[in-house]
């Protein structure tokens, strides 16, 4: 199944990561080699293989501009079914870093792939880097850990958590150590002086001073249209794309 999503220069669209071919797959690896250090090709398989959804940014010509995998899976360890969407792999090519593709092309496909309306749904989210973390206040109302507080997740993004990443994850510090930790690229791992002004960037910073070394912070929220800010309700209503 594919679904194309035209948003700004970029084409998003979100496949079955069974559906992709090895042009695909090189061409990922490719690119998240660019961005990262250590990425080694065959814990990125390993990794990729265990997603069910990729998402893809392509230019008009068809080139991989930016992708992110994705997890979508039933888990009970809070007592009860719920869904979760867990994102992996997530880069952008720094050309097209303004683009707003990414998010509406991700919020889009779970709309479409996840049924919200029937179970509870949350994004589990693992960042190293604060442009991913921003996406969060851009998009949803309330989420964590965050500046504005949004403690009552905090159980929920334990438990999780726990279940996903075992003792990978220290719960003292809401940090997951990956066993191939990736490495922001030296000329991508300096914070612009002009974000660190912004509230949720110097957060991000405060609560993963790790970032530099590949710890990933853990984020949850939850997915529904009443979790969402203006600008992601008018991704999540939009018509256009849907299959």
């Amino acid at each position: 199944m594919t679904s194309p999503l035209t948003t700004g220069l970029i084409n998003g669209r979100f496949v079955r990561r069974s559906d992709l071919d090895s042009a695909l797959r090189d061409a990922m690896f490719d690119m998240l080699q660019t961005h990262f250090s250590g990425v080694g090709r065959e814990p990125f398989d390993a990794d990729l293989n265990e997603k069910n959804w990729v998402i893809l940014l392509e230019d008009d010509g068809g080139a991989l501009r930016g992708f992110s995998t994705v997890l979508v899976y039933e888990d009970r360890s809070l007592g009860r079914p719920v869904t979760v969407v867990y994102s992996g792999d997530t880069i952008v090519a720094r050309d097209w870093w303004g683009s707003p593709a990414l998010p509406a092309t991700w919020l889009r496909a779970v709309r479409h792939i996840v049924p919200v309306q029937e179970r509870e749904a949350y994004w589990l989210l693992i960042t190293s880097g604060f442009r991913t973390y921003r996406f969060l206040p851009v998009f949803f109302r309330r989420f964590h850990p965050a500046v504005t507080g949004g403690e009552a997740d905090a159980h929920i993004l334990q438990t999780l958590a726990h279940a996903r990443f075992g003792n990978r994850y220290d719960a003292s510090r809401g940090i997951v150590t990956l066993r191939h930790p990736q490495v922001l690229v030296p000329e991508l791992l300096e914070v612009p002086e002009r974000r660190t002004a912004d509230p949720h960037v110097a957060f991000f910073m405060q609560r993963n001073p790790g970032y530099i070394r590949g710890d990933e912070l853990v984020c949850i929220t939850r997915i529904a249209e009443d979790n969402l800010t203006a600008a992601g309700r008018r991704i999540w209503t939009s018509r256009s794309g849907q299959p």
